[in-house]
C-alpha cells in the first residue's frame, strides 16, 4: 500500500477545504493510506517568490519535518507541488544539512492527478453521478513547472459523464500568478478577460483546473463580465463527485 501525505495548501484549507477532502477520497479510492499532518500550514511558496528566503526556509524545514517519513507527498495544486519538487533544494546552500532532507522530499513530491495516473496508476473511476460539460484550463505552474497536461484529462475521461471540451488558448494563464495579480492589475485583468472569454466560446458549463488560486482569478472575473452560471471547479472536485 502506498503511504501518502496529503498536502492540503493554505488556499485550500482557508477557501474551500473540499478539495482537500476530495483529495482524500481520490487517493483513499486508489488505494492509497493517507496521512493528512493536523499542524501543516504553507509550503513557504509566497515568501520565496518575494524575495524573503528565510521566511521560506523557515517554513520549509517545518513542512519538511512533518512529511519526510511519507513515502509521497501529494498536493492538490501544481504550483504547491512545484514549490516543494522544484524550488525546496534550491532554497538551502550545499553546505546547510537540509539540502538533501529537501532534495529528498523534492524527489518524492508530486501534483494529484501526476500521482494518481503516473504513480497509483488509476484506470478507472466510479460513477460519480456528474453529467457535465467540461473545459480545462492548464495552471501555469503545473504545466510549465511539473508537466501536468495529459493527466488531469485522462482522468476527466475515465470519469462518466463528463465531456470535455478544449478552449482556446487552453495553456495561456488566467492572469493570476500570485502577486501579479497585484502588481499588474491592468495585464491581470486583460489576461482574466481573455481567459473568460475562451471559456464562454467553449459552451462548456464548468471550467476545470488544478489550481484554487487560477479558480479564484477566474470565478472573479467571470462574475463581473455578468456570468453567474459556469462552474469554476477543481478537478478533484470533479473526479470524487463533490462538485
Amino acid at each position: 500500500m502506498l503511504r501518502v501525505g496529503l498536502f492540503v495548501t493554505c488556499l485550500v484549507d482557508m477557501m474551500r477545504p473540499r478539495i482537500g477532502f476530495a483529495a482524500l477520497r481520490l487517493l483513499e479510492q486508489a488505494g492509497c493510506s493517507v496521512n493528512v499532518p493536523a499542524a501543516q500550514t504553507c509550503c513557504g511558496q509566497p515568501g520565496w517568490n518575494a524575495g524573503h528566503r528565510a521566511s521560506a526556509q523557515s517554513l520549509a524545514k517545518k513542512l519538511i519535518g512533518e512529511f519526510e517519513s511519507c513515502d509521497y507527498v501529494v498536493a492538490p495544486s501544481g504550483s504547491c507541488s512545484g514549490m516543494l519538487r522544484v524550488h525546496y533544494p534550491e532554497l538551502f546552500s550545499e553546505r546547510d544539512e537540509w539540502r538533501d532532507r529537501a532534495k529528498a522530499l523534492a524527489a518524492r513530491t508530486w501534483e494529484l492527478t501526476d500521482f494518481l495516473v503516473n504513480v497509483a496508476g488509476v484506470k478507472s473511476l466510479p460513477d460519480a453521478g456528474n453529467r457535465l460539460a467540461a473545459t480545462y484550463h492548464d495552471c501555469c505552474a503545473g504545466l510549465r513547472e511539473l508537466g501536468v497536461k495529459e493527466q488531469p484529462r485522462t482522468l476527466l475521461r475515465l470519469q462518466p459523464g463528463v465531456e470535455l471540451r478544449e478552449m482556446a488558448e487552453c495553456e495561456t494563464c488566467c492572469g493570476f500568478g500570485g502577486t501579479f495579480s497585484i502588481k499588474y492589475g491592468d495585464i491581470s485583468s486583460a489576461l482574466a478577460e481573455r481567459k473568460c472569454a475562451n471559456i464562454a466560446a467553449s459552451g462548456a458549463q464548468a471550467v476545470v483546473l488544478g489550481d484554487l488560486g487560477c479558480m479564484l482569478s477566474i470565478e472573479g472575473r467571470l462574475r463581473k463580465r455578468g456570468d453567474m452560471d459556469t462552474k469554476v471547479l477543481h478537478v478533484a472536485e470533479v473526479l470524487a463527485g463533490e462538485e
